[in-house]
């Protein structure tokens, strides 16, 4: 049968498709929305666009030669769009690696708000954003890196640093009380032709705190419990509860050859057992496989000038307290399977913030210490981006993130992400 048969349907078809992606706002550049949402969108628009052909068929007494080639048409959009979609976040994703397609973003202030958006943007690289630096009034944090951003100074430099670093994109992160300064920036921004972008402080509150609804363009706010509570918490602990056990016993053969190739490696036990700052800075004892010789815990005063690690951290890629068997351990992280055990007793999760020494938490700044309102966990945010070759502040920054934006499937996306990144050894030592 000749296609000119189908001509009519197939134009009202992509009629019908195009109005429907452009109204569920597929065509709009988000930055945030996230693969599944997009699929879901082309799904709903499939659907949609399907069943209006054959309302209008219905209504004109149009023939349709064949009731399923509507349906064939709809999954044949479904696959190719969404197939197309995944190549582009792949090129997209690639070219930002590269510096390229990527927006430099200068962030105006490095207090609550400040760390907040750095804690995002650390959090999601596809988002494509690229922080040059951040500025801050105070001088004790502009002039302080935190992590990998670079405090560039004070206000007073922006216009300066936009030019000197090509920004594209100023992000003012500061305090209401600042209104004036805010209206001064933006301003300045406008004459330097550079995006200028607000982050509301809403009376000091972080915004994972707030639930933003509204009555007809009236904006309501609302403050909100955090995440992991109620429902969450026990959904979660569910998790670790049978993913631990499960572990236990599937592992135990390799964990108990593990003790056995430590007790003929060095002298000393196979387990070792140090006390940890659990959630609410609680001390708990925490369980690894022996990697070092015994006595290696006195020896770390006189190895302080070998320390690799910037805050609170003793690091040391080459440690000499280690064994040969403990170096190929740590690079895999098997000598933290143990750490199911606490796990199943309730001590740590499967995914959160890595368990802090009790010397570790005597040195947190006060924003630090928010990674301690949660059950430190065997693997988490910052393990699987990067792990021990990002800057303490920038694994705060994640642990902080991750709070804020818990879910199961966050949860399982990092746990995924733990095989490879510890099958390959990245950033371990």
């Amino acid at each position: 049968m000749p296609y000119s048969v189908y001509f009519p349907y197939s134009l009202a078809f992509t009629g019908i498709m195009l109005v429907v992606y452009w109204t569920e706002g597929l065509y709009n550049p988000r930055r945030k929305r996230s693969a599944f949402h997009e699929v879901y969108i082309i799904i709903r628009g499939a659907i949609t666009g399907v069943a209006a052909l054959y309302i209008l068929s219905l209504v004109y007494r149009a023939v349709l030669l064949s009731r399923l080639i509507p349906a064939y048409a709809g999954l044949a959009v479904v696959a190719l769009l969404s197939g197309a979609r995944a190549v582009e976040r792949v090129i997209q994703g690639h070219r930002r690696k590269k510096g390229i397609g990527v927006q430099r973003v200068l962030i105006v202030g490095a207090g609550e708000i400040g760390r907040m958006v750095m804690r995002n943007i650390a959090a999601q690289p596809e988002l494509g954003y690229q922080i040059v630096g951040f500025v801050d009034d105070k001088p004790e944090r502009g002039s302080r890196d935190l992590g990998r951003f670079k405090g560039l100074g004070s206000t007073d430099q922006i216009a300066e640093l936009v030019k000197q670093h090509a920004v594209d994109t100023v992000i003012v992160a500061l305090p209401w009380l600042a209104h004036r300064k805010i209206l001064g920036i933006v301003s300045q921004c406008e004459h330097l032709n550079v995006a200028v972008r607000i982050v509301p402080d809403l009376f000091q509150m972080s915004l994972s705190q707030v639930d933003i609804d509204d009555l007809n363009g009236i904006p309501l706010i609302s403050t909100k419990s955090p995440v992991i509570m109620g429902w969450n918490l026990a959904v979660k602990r569910t998790f670790d509860v049978i993913f631990s056990a499960l572990f236990l016993v599937i592992l135990a053969p390799v964990m108990l050859v593990i003790a056995i190739l430590i007790r003929l490696d060095s002298p000393g036990p196979a387990v070792f057992a140090q006390q940890r700052i659990g959630r609410g800075g609680k001390p708990f004892t925490v369980f690894k496989f022996r990697t070092m010789r015994c006595g290696a815990e006195e020896e770390q005063e006189s190895l302080r000038a070998l320390n690799e690690a910037k805050g609170p951290m003793f690091k040391i890629k080459a440690d000499p307290r280690c064994t040969p068997l403990g170096r190929f351990l740590r690079r895999i992280s098997l000598d933290e399977l143990p750490q199911f055990y606490n796990v199943l007793r309730g001590e740590m999760s499967m995914v959160g913030p890595r368990p802090p020494l009790p010397g570790e938490v005597q040195q947190y700044q006060e924003w630090h210490k928010r990674r301690l309102e949660i059950l430190p966990g065997l693997t988490g945010l910052w393990q699987v981006s990067g792990r021990s070759d990002l800057t303490f502040d920038d694994m705060v920054l994640l642990d902080i993130y991750y709070i804020e934006n818990w879910s199961l499937l966050l949860d399982l996306r990092i746990a995924l992400k733990t095989i490879p990144s510890a099958l390959f050894a990245r950033g371990a030592y």
